[in-house]
């Protein structure tokens, strides 16, 4: 079997393929024949930036997406069998509830991740794919998908009728823009192109604020609620665009804070925060319980994630330069053989 290797901050250049046999699954683990993967800006982050909040360690097989089918189990696993369809969870040791840093061990980071023809996990570790999605479609769920269902309905409960604020195009924002429809929420969304605010509508967003002719988008999604702000926003830019966040957000709203995009530095008014009352939450990807309960909503409602481009396993260096470089809409995945 082949995997690709790299290391924290080496880029493309630390990136190579390694041959090894094909791993035996101990007692409570799966084997699993990895079909396809996919990229999100973590990977980037750790093997271009060299900087991740949580531990890296050396000679990783990156990406914490994968999606395959059980080809042998070892003794005592009772959760899967052969020939069942899989994804991975990126934080195998976060079942349900809070997370904390004890289940902090993550895929393509810590553990080796899915950009392996073969991997082996916990019992524990694996979701079944929805049976309407392929494995392309299933590898794009583990990390953006699930950011965005905790993003929804975690803390303050999402309900149908609510008003939510998406940012940009990303991989985690087009999600949240299907599940928030799923859920019977309005969606606002933001973006930076007529072509691109097209496409968000095609989705399914009630109104889009083009942030390049309107800056102040703020103060639009005030009109567009008459006033009164939105009830969620899941907020992925960073400092640059947290403030005009808080100036959206309705009173007793909820911002999920879903990462950094934007490394600039940037200055928050705190008149903002003083003259409005919300909560702030940070986002930690999701466990296997919000998991499961996602796939239910996406089965039930027949949903199927944006994929913007599809690359073969040989052409991974490519599929992560072009991930980097390019303008995409939805999500960047590598099928393997």
């Amino acid at each position: 079997m082949r995997s690709y290797h790299g290391n924290l901050g080496e880029g493309l250049a630390g990136l190579s393929v390694k041959e090894h046999d094909i791993p035996v699954p101990g007692p409570g683990e799966v084997l699993i024949r990895v079909r396809a993967c996919s990229l999100n800006y973590r990977e980037i982050s750790i093997l271009f930036h060299g900087r991740y909040p949580l531990p890296v360690r050396p000679d990783f097989i990156p990406a914490s997406d994968g999606a395959g089918e059980i080809v042998e189990v070892g003794e005592g696993v009772t959760r899967v069998k052969p020939g069942e369809r899989v994804m991975a969870s990126i934080f195998p040791q976060w079942i349900d509830g809070p997370f904390s840093w004890e289940y902090s061990a993550q895929l393509g980071g810590s553990l080796d991740g899915m950009l392996t023809e073969y991997a082996v996990l916990s019992q524990e570790a694996v979701v079944h794919i929805p049976d309407h999605l392929s494995f392309e479609e299933a590898a794009a769920l583990p990390c953006a998908a699930v950011t965005a269902w905790n993003a929804l309905t975690s803390g303050q409960s999402l309900q149908a009728g609510h008003t939510v604020l998406t940012l940009g195009s990303g991989s985690v924002s087009l999600f949240a823009l299907q599940l928030a429809k799923l859920s019977g929420a309005r969606v606002i969304a933001t973006t930076s192109s007529d072509e691109k605010a097209d496409r968000l509508k095609a989705l399914g967003a009630d109104e889009v604020i083009n942030y390049t002719t309107v800056p102040e988008w703020h103060i639009a999604v005030r009109e567009l609620t008459g006033g009164r702000g939105v009830d969620r926003v899941v907020e992925v830019g960073g400092t640059s665009t947290l403030e005009k966040s808080i100036k959206s957000i309705a009173f007793e709203g909820q911002i999920s804070q879903v990462g950094w995009l934007t490394q600039e530095g940037a200055t928050i008014d705190l008149k903002a925060i003083a003259y409005n009352v919300f909560t702030l939450r940070g986002i930690a990807v999701g466990s296997r319980a919000q998991f499961y309960t996602m796939n239910r909503a996406i089965a039930a409602h027949q949903m199927k994630p944006v994929i913007d481009r599809v690359f073969s396993f040989d052409e991974a260096k490519e599929a992560f330069s072009y991930f980097k470089e390019a303008s995409k809409f939805g999500k960047v995945i590598i099928r393997l053989p």
